[in-house]
């Protein structure tokens, strides 16, 4: 085994297919127990349009568990990305059925057969310098606030759910321009393309593999990116190279917080930042500063993590 495996133990998939899955919720006691025995960690979400989620665990358990999923017919052809880090970034194993693998609230939406042309990240940076492109950022505000494309619009949106209206409202400076649109991982992007074209702009297109793909492949000195990517475990964001960046989170509001963020006068670690210091009450940050008094002890008794422990 290479150095670099010894000091990056843990191997994170970040993973989805959309298909059909009439059978999904008898998947659930199946694909808990398969990654239970193994070690993994992490959530995996199934519904009737397919699969969806981010595990980690060791190199060979998680390619035992792609090679399971790979062997159910439905759900052969993942759309897979890995990336390694020394700490396993999850709490505990998760499988949940839910009416969307991605959450839009838009019915009739079929990604499978409508979704936009696909970019590979070596192509990406021609077609958003193109001045015909408007190139839009389809992540929550603040998954955005680390990073993005330089030039992308930032529609605001707190969730996914926002994203049709934004559209709607937008309607007329999408038409007639090329629409190019990313996301972490690439799984928003097959609904929001696929919305955009039933309102019947054609030229859409999205970064295949997501911003995670873009930032393995394309070397530092060609990027277009600025910032680093939120991931949705306890790396909290990642950079160039899918190293892990510097952010870390919020524990009252679960919102990533920049090194200069946490050098706001308003943030105490595990109790407040600035985004939500004038939203709590003093018996929160009562609670919250007790709280981070265990996840400390924990951290000196050498237990692991106290939260989600």
């Amino acid at each position: 085994m290479t150095s670099s495996l010894l000091s990056q133990p843990f191997r994170v998939a970040a993973l989805y297919r959309f298909c059909r899955l009439d059978a999904f919720a008898a998947l659930k006691p199946e694909l808990a127990a398969f990654c239970c025995a193994r070690g993994i960690k992490g959530t995996l979400i199934l519904a009737h349009e397919g699969i969806n989620g981010t595990v980690a665990g060791k190199g060979e358990a998680i390619a035992e568990l792609v090679a399971h999923l790979e062997a159910t017919p439905e759900l052969a052809g993942l759309e897979v990305k890995y990336s390694d880090t020394a700490e396993m970034p999850f709490h505990r194993m998760k499988v949940r059925l839910k009416r969307e693998i991605v959450t839009m609230g838009v019915d009739g939406i079929d990604p499978v057969r409508s979704a936009g042309t696909y970019v590979a990240p070596a192509d990406w940076n021609a077609l958003i310098s193109d001045p015909e492109t408007i190139v839009v950022d389809t992540r929550n505000d603040y998954e955005v606030s680390l990073g993005t494309f330089r030039g992308a619009v930032d529609p605001r949106t707190k969730s996914f759910r926002e994203f049709p209206a934004w559209v709607e409202a937008h309607r007329q400076e999408l038409e007639g321009r090329k629409v190019a649109m990313f996301c972490t991982g690439g799984i928003r992007c097959e609904k929001a393309t696929a919305y955009v074209r039933s309102l019947g702009i054609e030229e859409v297109f999205h970064l295949k593999g997501g911003i995670l793909k873009y930032l393995e492949e394309v070397p530092q000195a060609q990027t277009l990116w600025d910032g680093e990517c939120f991931v949705f475990d306890e790396r909290v964001s990642v950079s160039h190279g899918l190293e892990e960046g510097e952010a870390e989170l919020c524990r009252a509001c679960r919102r990533p917080l920049t090194p200069a963020d946490r050098r706001a006068p308003q943030y105490a670690a595990g109790i407040a930042c600035a985004y939500c210091h004038d939203m709590r009450s003093e018996a929160d940050r009562v609670r919250y500063a007790e709280r981070q008094r265990q996840v400390e002890l924990a951290g000196k008794r050498g237990t692991g993590p106290h939260i989600g422990g």
